[in-house]
């Protein structure tokens, strides 16, 4: 159903709504889990990995509009949950959702969706809700599901209109583990599922600040042994664990809340010559931790088709090489406010925002997107190659 900010007259047999912060409301049919959720609209251009983009971490508080029109076609399976039912409070899709067919699933993405407490909402135009998106930037919003139709207008404008933002918040203490864990799951094969890591050194401790599974997986398959911590664990207690190197994840919220507690670990981590490489969250606390500054972006980044460019010295002849890459953030580091003492390192060739750092004189770098996929392409995996693979030269 099309964006109509002037009038709110519900259509027959809606059940579903999206309210936007500015008043502006969009009907359609609700599915999924019932009641209301709050959070930040933003778009995501993958035409695959639905059910991994909401059990991604990142999108904690926010609602994804797919602009892939089809959706449920594979249905849904516990293998491919990238958290553990984590990430986005609800989606708006194009079309109803579809029957799954294929051979893997488990669950239709509708009982998957209701079984995870997430809203969606479909027959919404997305198109225009993505222009809208582009041109005015990402909305604060509530969504909404009632079988019945039900729906108190006023008290959903209230609360999107009233809702804080991404911005300032720090969403990791409500994604991060509680305890340490020895994580050992690796690549996933066809009627096997995921290895298992057998490795003992190189050893990496991960932070968790509301991690993709599949950063541990690749990991392992890059040949690390992997301890993932909580996003509160202190310097001391890191080093306690002896580890070779220091992975930092992905994570959702300001970067500059949750640097708060997490960019001193990180300075340390620094200071006593740990290498260091960091994704996303986990980048953009690095960028803080060596002196720059994180901004909000207008729209974000979001998708599995951004292409990034190889740019600085160090790259020899693959210098320039474009990467196409799978991007899931609202925030980023400004390259205009790196430091002499950090490289630049890639940039999107969508807007020329920085996508990669590397500290000068220490084995430490970032990059903003997201090199194990799921869902995305692989172009990047050699980023872990590198991380582990310098490891041993300790």
């Amino acid at each position: 159903m099309a964006l109509s900010a002037s009038s709110h007259a519900q259509p027959k047999g809606a059940t579903g709504v999206l309210v936007l912060g500015d008043g502006t409301v969009v009907w359609g049919k609700g599915f999924g889990a019932t009641g209301s959720a709050v959070g930040e609209v933003c778009f995501n251009t993958a035409m695959t990995g639905y059910q991994e983009v909401m059990t991604d971490p990142s999108y904690d508080s926010q609602i994804v509009t797919f602009t892939f029109p089809h959706i449920g076609n594979v249905g849904a399976n516990e293998e491919d949950h990238e958290s553990r039912g984590l990430g986005a409070v609800g989606c708006v899709t194009r079309q109803e959702v579809t029957p799954q067919s294929n051979f893997r699933a488990q669950n239709e993405f509708v009982e998957w969706m209701k079984d995870h407490g997430k809203i969606g909402l479909s027959g919404v135009d997305t198109r225009a809700l993505t222009r809208r998106i582009r041109i005015s930037g990402a909305p604060n919003a509530v969504i909404a599901y009632s079988p019945r139709g039900e729906f108190d207008l006023k008290a959903l404008k209230k609360q999107a209109a009233e809702w804080s933002g991404l911005e300032g918040l720090d969403l990791v203490p409500g994604v991060t583990r509680e305890a340490q864990e020895d994580w050992t799951g690796g690549h996933w094969q066809l009627g096997f599922g995921y290895t298992n890591g057998s490795a003992e050194k190189p050893h990496v401790v991960a932070i968790d600040y509301g991690a993709k599974d599949n950063i541990f997986r690749n990991l392992v398959k890059a040949g690390a042994k992997v301890t993932v911590v909580p996003a509160g664990t202190s310097f001391d207690q890191i080093m306690a664990l002896k580890p070779d190197g220091v992975f930092l994840s992905n994570g959702p919220g300001d970067p500059a809340a949750t640097g708060e507690y997490a960019v001193p670990v990180i300075k340390a981590l620094l200071d006593a010559d740990t290498p260091l490489f960091g994704i996303c969250l986990g980048h953009q606390m690095l960028g803080l931790a060596a002196g720059a500054k994180t901004a909000k972006m207008f729209q974000g980044h979001r998708g599995a088709n951004h292409p990034v460019q190889r740019i600085g010295e160090g790259w020899g002849a693959s210098e320039g090489l474009v990467e196409i890459t799978s991007m899931n953030h609202g925030f980023a580091v400004d390259g205009e406010t790196l430091p002499e003492t950090v490289e630049q390192t890639h940039v999107s060739l969508f807007d020329g925002t920085n996508c990669g750092i590397s500290i000068k004189g220490k084995k430490a770098f970032g990059v903003q997107y997201h090199p194990e996929a799921s869902p995305g392409p692989q172009d990047s995996f050699y980023l872990f190659e590198k991380f582990v693979g310098g490891l041993g030269e300790n």
